[in-house]
């Protein structure tokens, strides 16, 4: 048995890069092998002020990454506009990928990424890091529960974060907003995490149809900076979702159920909520639901236990003793798919689009 860490290399010095190394460098089984930036100087800058080891490579270019022969895993936080060139190159390098969201601006840029790994036989994975939160098994746990919840009905999910109030400048500088870089905008950046929550409440089922919400806010250069959609489902489940970069902070996913509410407050919180199946008070001036309020605790962040669990498939891989697991790339593809459904009304006066499985 091989007892090697598995040893990643970043490309690009992004403010989430530094989030991640610091994951990477404290997740047993995983170790920081080298960072690339589009010149050195940016790369030192950045291995300076995150504290990397010095025992870390720092590379000049991301091809010097891509080189280097005891790098196993490549974490791609790039522009989304620069994901299709270098998640190809990597993977036709055997590095095996981990990927920021969205993975891709469309789904055919996706599909070529997806079927470079497996033309090479390297596992793929998207950054949607609350899925891997003890809190996401518990809720489903509970969403599985027929006494609890029921089945399910409808999934209401927001995402909006004020990013002028954050960053003055951000709707003339952020590359989340430019069109070269980024051109999916908020659709890209909240939207997708709103999107994988409710196909997660739905096991994946894709809806039937999608229709984009009236009111899409844009830049002046046409990117995407507040936007919403309505699914619906053959059988009479719906969702809606929101996501903006004006609204005031909001981040919540919340289930229906026939005998029950679940209510997911934050993308990286450890609480939330069951209600119970209200009941109107005396003369129908309100209702009682019974709440339970549950804390999933863990001393492990989400995204140390996302790069676990993606060493884990690496090492099983490498060892011989785990094959590659398709699932991550199934349900990027069907995040990416009604990303693009959603991008696709808009540009169509919010006509409704139909989903084929």
């Amino acid at each position: 048995m091989n007892n090697e860490p598995i040893r990643f290399g970043i490309l690009g010095c992004a403010n989430i890069a530094r989030k991640m190394s610091a994951s990477i460098l404290a997740t047993p089984g995983a170790s920081l092998r080298a960072i690339g930036s589009r010149s050195l100087e940016k790369a030192q800058s950045f291995a300076r002020e995150a504290g990397l080891p010095v025992d870390v490579k720092v590379y000049g270019s991301y091809e010097g990454v891509l080189s280097d022969e005891k790098v196993d895993v490549v974490y791609i936080p790039l522009p989304t506009s620069l994901h299709l060139e270098w998640a190809v190159k990597a993977a036709e390098k055997k590095k095996h990928i981990l990927i920021e969201k969205p993975p891709a601006l469309a789904a055919e840029e996706l599909n070529t990424i997806i079927s470079a790994c497996e033309n090479m036989g390297v596992q793929f994975m998207d950054c949607t890091m609350w899925m891997h939160h003890p809190r996401t098994a518990k809720v489903k746990e509970i969403l599985k529960s027929k006494e609890l919840f029921g089945d399910l009905q409808e999934v209401h999910a927001i995402f909006c974060v004020p990013m002028q109030a954050k960053s003055p400048g951000f709707f003339v500088e952020n590359i989340r907003v430019s069109p070269q870089l980024d051109a999916l905008g908020a659709l890209g950046d909240l939207g997708w995490y709103s999107i994988r929550g409710i196909l997660w409440a739905n096991d994946y089922d894709l809806p039937a149809s999608v229709t984009a919400l009236p009111g899409t806010k844009f830049t002046t250069d046409g990117v995407i900076t507040s936007c919403g959609a309505s699914f619906t489902w053959k059988d009479g489940r719906v969702a809606t979702f929101s996501c903006s970069f004006h609204a005031d902070k909001n981040v919540r996913l919340v289930l229906y159920g026939n005998n029950g509410t679940l209510e997911m407050p934050g993308i990286d919180a450890e609480e939330f909520k069951l209600y119970g199946v209200s009941i109107f008070q005396d003369m129908d001036i309100g209702w009682s639901p019974d709440v339970t309020e549950f804390h999933i605790k863990t001393d492990v962040p989400q995204e140390n236990l996302m790069v676990q669990r993606f060493s884990s498939l690496v090492k099983g891989i490498r060892d011989g003793s785990g094959v590659i697991d398709t699932h991550w790339a199934v349900i990027a593809r069907k995040t990416q798919q009604l990303l693009d459904a959603v991008k696709l009304s808009i540009e169509h006066g919010c006509s409704t689009m139909c989903i084929e499985a």
